[in-house]
């Protein structure tokens, strides 16, 4: 038992732990928001679906969650939207979908903010290892959430930028798109597996980081100027 204990690769299970953690945080927070922006303009579809829930299990996509795992760019179940119960269907459908990705990138400002708290504690303490954890786990929700909303507002049905996209199509062209939304994911699975987005993908995750990055060091540096 001594062997199995020296041997286990302990801090793989828990960074695997954390971004999983990390994970469920991004994709509930992302398909929740969807759900409220679409209550509060009049559409009780999801509420109806007990999908402004926190309880991540009712947002998993496998798929969606094994990408984000993966390649930290995925998906998570679509919240069914009712564009009739909106004045303006269109754009109702796009505020709804921007819900999304705005969360997200929110999301990934307020875990570096809290990052930055932390640090500084985390730096007073000399190397807390329970705080080093927590900064890696805010960490992994800013890196992942960032990535989450840059790919769902790529403007490919049906990911939430070409709901966006659309709200500015002419109704023709709007009804034709939606006719053949439903093989969008099939296209983007493959476009995914040959990897051409990657890099773009990954070039605008590090410039909003870095954004972002500068923002939630506010704390720290404000926190070590007066307690340093």
């Amino acid at each position: 038992m001594e062997f199995f204990t020296q041997s286990f690769q302990w801090e793989g299970l828990v960074r695997l732990l954390i971004q999983v953690a990390a994970v469920l945080l991004c994709l509930t927070v992302h398909e929740t928001c969807h759900g409220l922006a679409a209550l509060a303009l009049g559409d009780p579809t999801a509420k109806r679906q007990h999908r402004l829930s926190l309880n991540p299990l009712r947002h998993l996509d496998p798929l969606g969650t094994l990408m984000m795992l993966v390649a930290g760019f995925g998906w998570a179940k679509p919240v069914m939207i009712d564009p009739r119960y909106f004045k303006n269907p269109k754009a109702g459908m796009a505020v709804t979908a921007l819900a999304g990705p705005v969360s997200n990138f929110l999301l990934a400002l307020a875990a570096l903010l809290v990052r930055g708290v932390v640090l500084a504690a985390y730096v007073l303490s000399e190397g807390s290892g329970l705080l080093g954890g927590v900064i890696s786990f805010l960490e992994t929700v800013a890196v992942l959430s960032v990535g989450l909303g840059l790919f769902n507002l790529i403007p490919f049905p049906p990911l939430d930028g070409s709901k966006v996209a659309e709200a500015f199509l002419p109704d023709r062209i709007y009804f034709q798109i939606l006719r053949y939304e439903r093989w969008g994911m099939v296209v983007l699975v493959l476009v995914l597996w040959t990897g051409l987005l990657d890099v773009p993908l990954a070039a605008a995750q590090q410039w909003v980081l870095q954004w972002l990055v500068q923002v939630g060091n506010l704390p720290y540096f404000a926190l070590m100027g007066l307690l340093g």
